[in-house]
């Protein structure tokens, strides 16, 4: 691997455009919600199915991209990964029931996961000596889409209606188009001639055991930022708050997280990545609990310190895993993000579930107690900058 120590910022441009693009439209599926639920009559079990469906695909597909993508070099996993949500999100608009939503999203999400792992592995190559920095801005290009996307969409289905959604794809195309002239292709680290098992032995050797353990924290934050992106929506529409002002809501938890990560970066490259996660995981818990605790216009507020507790160190845990084991800087990339974050979506139709017998508001309390699990793996963390 060659890492130049000063930036390439047209390329690194362009890999956080990738991750914007495709996160922007992955993005469109969560604040509708309680559209689907009043459309089609899904239960919020059915939610969490979709949800969980969705980030099970990154679990499954993740890590096989990310093993293929650090033996061959192509650009095909970054190009049709990112069509893929472009096109078929924008069509959930248009389903009748639950089985074809499913599918739609089903199909994005695929792409979705299929160019993570490689643009991913690609930002240490353009970040130079930055690398904690270089993940947070890359990282802020998904953050920020989560953020607009929100918004965008529920401003998009009010002012037009859900049927007007495929029209969308049509700004999508011309992003790609411009990717596909932009975006090189990546390097090759060398383990082509390894299996699988051989490819993970060789790029973690004997690190392995610090990158479980901050895989463990990843997978902790997953099913805390899957639990309040997909029922946060629900919850604040039941509490009498408009679609629009959900998606609001929505926004603002996400884009804080991207400025959030955007600093933990900064702050990270000159202290270490350890006291960052301290910081955050300490004050996740009565951050989120005085969040679903508030009331009238002080929701937006508590929105804003809520997403950026939970946000704050999704870059961190790629860069500093990549970090520790840098030949299989795709494979690691996988395993932080879709591995992690496919498991923690696994959860959701449980949450779902227990927010059918009991409520969203009293399950997503208990979700909120789940940071204090992590300080003990985090406090294994080994001391990197």
């Amino acid at each position: 691997m060659t890492v130049n120590r000063k930036a390439n910022i047209k390329i690194l441009f362009a890999l956080t455009l990738v991750h914007f693009t495709g996160d922007f439209y992955s993005s469109f599926i969560s604040p509708l919600y309680p559209l689907f639920i009043q459309k089609m009559g899904l239960s919020l079990t059915q939610i969490g199915v979709i949800s969980g469906i969705n980030l099970l695909l990154a679990f499954i597909v993740q890590p096989s991209v990310g093993y293929l993508a650090d033996r061959y070099a192509t650009r095909n996993f970054i190009l049709l990964g990112v069509l893929m949500p472009v096109v078929f999100i924008p069509l959930s608009g248009i389903t009748t029931g639950f089985w074809m939503l499913l599918t739609v999203v089903m199909l994005g999400s695929f792409g979705s996961a299929m160019f993570h792992p490689s643009v991913t592995g690609m930002v240490p190559v353009y970040s130079g000596d930055k690398a904690g920095l270089g993940m947070s801005i890359f990282n802020t290009g998904g953050t920020l889409a989560f953020g607009l996307g929100p918004l965008f969409i529920t401003w998009y289905a009010e002012r037009f209606g859900m049927n007007a959604m495929p029209l969308t794809i049509i700004f999508g195309l011309i992003v790609v188009w411009y990717l596909y002239v932009i975006v090189p292709v990546p390097q090759s680290e060398g383990l082509r001639t390894l299996g699988f098992l051989g490819s993970v032995r060789e790029s973690m050797g004997k690190v392995w055991k610090a990158v479980v353990c901050i895989w463990a924290v990843m997978v902790l934050r997953a099913i805390i930022g899957q639990s309040f992106t997909t029922f946060i929506p629900v919850l604040f529409v039941r509490k009498g708050y408009s679609i629009l002002s959900a998606g609001v809501i929505l926004s603002l938890f996400t884009v804080a997280g991207s400025v959030s990560g955007l600093i933990a970066g900064h702050v990270s490259d000159r202290i270490g990545y350890k006291p960052v996660f301290i910081f955050t995981y300490a004050l996740m818990a009565p951050v989120l609990i005085l969040f679903l605790r508030l009331q009238g216009s002080w929701v937006y507020f508590g929105a804003v310190f809520a997403g950026a507790m939970i946000l704050a160190t999704m870059p961190l845990g790629v860069a500093m895993a990549q970090i520790l084991a840098p030949r299989g800087r795709s494979m690691v990339a996988s395993l932080m993000m879709g591995f992690a974050v496919g498991l923690g979506g696994a959860v959701s139709p449980v949450v779902g579930k227990l927010a059918d017998l009991y409520s969203i508001h009293s399950v997503l309390i208990g979700v909120s107690f789940l940071p204090l699990l992590a300080l003990p793996l985090i406090a294994a963390f080994p001391r990197v900058k």
